[in-house]
């Protein structure tokens, strides 16, 4: 029975000491890729200060448009996107894929 009350008292004082070192999370991050050869443009900032993040990511489309998305989260309204698509839809190389001859 001692050793049982002994066990839950050092489990107490555990617990005691543990500080939580992740009550206030800050950072701030970005990246790029702007690639020539493949057309691979694309971007990405994110900043933290406690339970506010906020944040932008851009990437070129396909479809020749670039997509901006800004976007905000906290514990209260969650996760908040806002979605922007700039430019005009096309094929890159100005041809239709109905026109493209099939081959079976």
């Amino acid at each position: 029975m001692f050793k049982i009350i002994a066990l839950v008292a050092c489990l107490a004082v555990a617990v005691l000491a543990y500080e939580d070192y992740n009550s206030h999370p800050s950072y701030k991050y970005e990246y790029g890729v702007k690639d020539s050869h493949t057309h691979d443009h694309k971007s990405q900032w994110e900043s933290r200060e406690g339970d506010h993040v906020k944040g932008q990511y851009t990437v070129d489309e396909a479809d020749g448009t670039h997509r901006v998305v800004d976007y905000s989260s906290d514990h209260k309204t969650g996760f908040q996107p806002h979605v922007q698509r700039v430019g005009h839809a096309h094929h890159p190389h100005g041809e239709s894929y109905s026109n493209i001859k099939q081959h079976y």
